[in-house]
């Protein structure tokens, strides 16, 4: 029997398979940036579909807490990692070691390698849970991950802007592609896929600022590739 009852090939009409939805990527490039933003990519019965999944029993979402300036702060939004196994992560001083793939997740993940032909092998769940919730200034360039490989994020529920900045001075200094460059924000809509390209980790950070006229929730799901 399918995973809470999620069927083995998620119905877009008369028992099509889970199909992203026709179109070409719109392109976004800055120095050191390189966005591929396709709107609307997923249907709208498996968005559905598939936000039922994430809200039910089988999603273990947990609000870590992390040490800022010697006191414990709850993350403000909720998360879940999933993984193959060795796919640990840590990031925020946080390690996450991977739950099991659940079937819709998988198959998910399988439909993202046959579309853009990338492999990857573990995926962060961000739910905010209200307009705010957020995500500060971040890049995804943890030791673990693969630098040569592009994180895929779809969004699922409400519309919220993904920022970009360049990356600013601090350990390593200022990016020398991106610096001077001005900042961007891209409207994330529901079952929109965003690919972030390399090099675009290394130069720019992105987040997730808070919206506190926004009271519906959104859902984040971003695959990577970390290196076992």
């Amino acid at each position: 029997m399918p995973h809470d009852g999620w069927p083995r090939r998620l119905p877009l009409g008369l028992n099509q398979p889970l199909l992203p939805l026709p179109g070409s990527p719109h392109r976004i490039r800055r120095p050191g940036l390189c966005l591929l933003h396709w709107p609307g990519w997923l249907d709208p019965a498996a968005r559905q579909l598939l936000h039922g999944h994430l809200l039910g029993p089988s999603i273990a979402w947990q609000q870590p807490q992390v040490q800022v300036y010697g006191r414990l702060h709850a993350v403000p939004r909720l998360v879940c990692w999933y993984g193959d196994p060795g796919c640990s992560y840590r990031y925020s001083g946080l390690c996450h070691q991977p739950l099991a793939w659940t079937p819709p997740l998988q198959q998910l993940r399988s439909l993202l390698r046959d579309q853009l032909g990338w492999d990857f092998n573990s995926l962060l769940l961000n739910r905010y849970r209200s307009g705010a919730d957020r995500m500060g200034w971040h890049a995804d360039d943890e030791p673990e991950l693969a630098a040569d490989h592009p994180i895929a994020s779809l969004s699922l529920g409400v519309a919220r802007p993904l920022q970009f900045r360049p990356r600013p001075a601090g350990r390593r200094g200022p990016s020398p592609l991106s610096a001077g460059q001005p900042p961007l924000a891209l409207e994330l809509g529901d079952g929109d896929l965003l690919l972030m390209e390399p090099p675009s980790q290394a130069h720019w950070q992105h987040g997730l600022p808070s919206r506190r006229k926004i009271a519906a929730e959104r859902i984040n799901l971003t695959f990577r590739r970390i290196q076992t």
